[in-house]
């Protein structure tokens, strides 16, 4: 596949080092010739010097051939006529786009994307989209990280094993006889920085990160079976008011009722935006890092912190600030990967990357095959993928175990007739079955053709 991708920044840098892992033609244009140096140095990409925007640059990186341009500058205008110019001048027959600016996102001028208008396939909007994923590891508040899947029957779930976690030092192969009625499937364990895929006589050990898949229905019963037994937090307190802040607070608003919620913002006049933009939300003016503010919002007696301002140190600081000040779980938005790794270690629960978040988000639409979800866990280890099976594909009708599915891949649930199934190796995939899985990047390509469409694109 040959892909344009506008814009060289951590974003940018991200879906190229994915796409150009897996052999897939990749030219990225951007106006920074330093990033643009870097990124064809660094990875197997061709670099562009230019304004994306312009349409000789966009035909100097082979727009005309390409199968997909991806815009992700920091201009959501630029990213935009991008696209307009790949579908008016170039035909190229998919377009997605990264567009921050709220106001462009608003249902009042849902038709500004219309085909016939400004023709983008898929916009992604990172704030709302970290917003989504805050609010749902609010409802699980044992887990770092929640996914829902097969049209949220199918939970993928990160956490963390504590020194009483109850199944630490058990091989794998024995939880299915010990929670034989559990439907939940390990599908990766982060061990020291270090991605392993499990094996049925693994184990896993105190301190390690680890994601599973499990039925729904099962969420608080396999929790508890990680020595989690929380309960949903029903007072939040976000230090930020902007664009991710606000909308967490209208996200707890509108689907977490009974939730109180305070919001934080150093800026007056932005505190005052949100204050008049939120129905049932109280609104500080002040500093996340002044204790006194902190006491104010009475934080001593909050269960969640969630800090998600423009500033990741801030972010960092005010949340052990909260922790100390008695707040049960802290949650922070980090950039940065250097931080990520050191934020269990100094007493932060969660962490938040919207980079992450996005490049997951965009990856679903670039997936080839009946693709219908992918989350990406944890830098280069691997992606959690939702694919639909159709008759053309060669897992459809044989017993899994003699399905050959390549090193690196794990089932971690079947989602047939609105029922979900724990796959064993007698289990049969059956078509328009969706299948959850867990694949490194080294075989993601080889999933794809798994699940390809014969005389089809996606």
């Amino acid at each position: 596949m040959k892909v344009v991708i506008c814009g060289a920044g951590q974003v940018g840098t991200s879906i190229a080092q994915h796409l150009a892992g897996e052999n897939n033609d990749v030219t990225v244009i951007d106006q920074d010739a330093a990033l643009v140096r870097k990124i064809a140095e660094t990875l197997d990409v061709r670099g562009v010097h230019g304004l994306a925007s312009l349409p000789s640059i966009l035909e100097d990186a082979g727009t005309r051939d390409a199968d997909m341009l991806i815009a992700v500058t920091y201009s959501d205008e630029v990213n935009m006529v991008a696209c307009q110019i790949a579908h008016s001048l170039f035909n190229v027959p998919s377009r997605i786009a990264r567009i921050r600016q709220q106001d462009y996102l608003q249902p009042i001028w849902a038709d500004l994307f219309s085909r016939e208008n400004m023709p983008i396939d898929h916009i992604i909007s990172p704030e709302r989209e970290v917003a989504k994923a805050i609010g749902r590891r609010l409802q699980v508040p044992g887990a770092f990280d929640v996914v829902p899947m097969a049209d949220g029957a199918v939970r993928v779930v990160g956490v963390r094993c504590d020194e009483d976690c109850p199944i630490v030092n058990t091989p794998l192969r024995q939880l299915t006889s010990l929670f034989s009625d559990l439907n939940i499937v390990v599908v990766g364990i982060i061990r020291d920085d270090r991605g392993i895929v499990p094996k049925p006589d693994d184990h896993m050990l105190p301190g390690d990160d680890v994601y599973f898949v499990c039925d729904t229905g099962h969420l608080t019963r396999a929790m508890a079976a990680f020595g989690h037994e929380e309960e949903e937090g029903r007072s939040v307190i976000i230090a930020g008011g902007g664009n991710i802040g606000l909308m967490l607070a209208e996200e707890i608003e509108s689907k977490h009722s009974g939730v109180s919620v305070k919001v934080i913002e150093y800026d007056r006049e932005r505190a005052k935006l949100v204050a008049q933009t939120l129905d049932h939300t109280m609104v500080l003016n002040g500093d996340a890092l002044d204790v006194e503010i902190l006491e104010e919002a009475n934080v001593a007696q909050t269960e969640t912190f969630v800090a998600v301002s423009n500033d990741e140190e801030v972010n960092i600081i005010g949340s052990l600030l909260a922790k100390r000040a008695g707040a049960d779980r802290t949650v922070a938005l980090i950039n940065k990967g250097t931080y990520a790794s050191l934020i269990s270690t100094l007493g932060v629960d969660a962490v938040v990357n919207p980079r992450a978040i996005t490049v997951s988000t965009i990856l679903q639409h670039v997936r080839r095959g009946r693709i219908r979800g992918v989350y990406s866990l944890r830098g280069d280890f691997g992606e959690v993928i939702e694919a639909e099976a159709l008759e053309t594909s060669q897992l459809v009708g044989s017993p899994l175990r003699d399905a050959k599915l390549p090193a690196g891949v794990i089932v971690g649930a079947i989602y047939r007739d609105g029922e979900v199934l724990v796959p064993r190796g007698d289990t049969v995939i059956q078509a328009q079955d969706r299948v959850i899985l867990f694949a490194t990047y080294e075989v993601v390509k080889k999933v794809e053709k798994l699940f390809a469409v014969r005389l089809d694109f996606f």
